[in-house]
């Protein structure tokens, strides 16, 4: 076999980069790289945030996806664009695109762009709230239209109390408890819990669930992280429920549980994988269509959180839910 000319190799590396450099090279693109580090936007949202006509935000987004640089991800009959999860360590292509997210995030957002983009997860969160102001009664069976409580409470319990033979879980927070139906398995495991819900109408059914079963180290609050990271609170466990895909942000909801853990603190996080049953947004309420295995990991690493055991429960109505756990130091044996 003949060898390749190390003239030509070299060519052939320069000309796979020029594109990616090309397609970077210019100052609109990296403030649209720079606005995707954590979160997915779709057309319409990215043109509101950079005040130009769909079809011009449509060219620089087919561009840069063709470098490699962002990829598409459909949300039922939305596309929305999102950095790319896969970069090969190895590869030069994806080394330099890599640098290139290194590079651009050491900028910072201009106050008005960080302004219109608040506004957007606003818009989300107000989407995503009055629709539990409307079906506040109809919750469990909203819910369980995708995957029975059972079927993703009962692992995470099983995991949760497995840690508990080692790992001493003085504060836990749940955030969105819906009607509190995994309350007393926090109850039992912790000394003192918070219950956090944006959702009065979702808080008065968790109440409820506290008074029945008697939980009395339960503490209810109406808000969101950002209420408890105000307040100082710290905690040693902090679980999610199915909440991703109600959330503006899913990627904040990281960062904000890395902040609000005790050194050595657990997030355990149960969630949809990414699916294509775009119904679950008019039925259930749901922002976004489950994620990938990979975007938790990435997310959790940039807020500086450790992969732990992780387990995929496939459901018989197509659905299938992944389980998560991460750590804010080493994993425990």
């Amino acid at each position: 076999m003949t060898a390749m000319n190390p003239h030509a190799q070299h060519t052939s590396s320069v000309d796979a980069l020029a594109p990616i450099f090309k397609a970077s090279g210019d100052p609109l693109r990296l403030e649209i790289l720079r606005v995707l580090r954590r979160d997915t936007f779709g057309v319409l949202e990215l043109s509101q945030l950079f005040d130009m006509r769909q079809s011009g935000m449509s060219h620089h987004l087919k561009v840069m996806h063709k470098a490699g640089l962002l990829e598409p991800q459909r949300e039922g009959n939305a596309i929305f664009y999102r950095r790319p999860l896969h970069l090969d360590s190895d590869k030069l292509t994806d080394l330099t695109i890599r640098q290139i997210f290194e590079t651009v995030d050491k900028v910072a957002l201009p106050a008005h762009l960080q302004e219109k983009i608040e506004a957007i997860r606003t818009q989300r969160a107000d989407q995503s709230q009055a629709f539990f102001a409307r079906h506040a009664e109809q919750f469990r069976e909203q819910q369980e239209l995708i995957a029975a409580f059972d079927l993703y409470a009962e692992p995470v319990a099983e995991l949760l109390r497995k840690r508990a033979d080692r790992q001493a879980w003085q504060t836990s927070l749940e955030i969105g408890p819906g009607e509190g139906a995994f309350l007393p398995v926090l109850s039992e495991l912790s000394e003192h819990v918070v219950a956090l819900d944006n959702s009065r109408d979702m808080l008065a059914k968790a109440t409820r669930t506290c008074i029945d079963q008697r939980l009395n180290n339960v503490d209810l609050i109406e808000g969101v992280t950002d209420t408890l990271l105000a307040r100082g609170d710290a905690f040693d466990l902090v679980v999610a429920n199915m909440v991703l895909h109600h959330v503006p942000s899913p990627a904040d909801i990281f960062l904000d549980a890395a902040a609000l853990m005790n050194n050595g603190g657990c997030l355990v996080i149960s969630e949809l994988c990414s699916h294509d049953q775009d119904w679950a947004k008019a039925n259930c309420g749901d922002l976004w269509l489950g994620f990938e295995p990979e975007e938790l990991t990435a997310w959790a690493a940039e807020a500086g959180l450790i992969a732990g055991e992780q387990l995929f429960i496939g459901l018989r109505n197509g659905f299938q839910v992944q389980v998560r756990e991460f750590w804010k130091t080493t994993v425990p044996a």
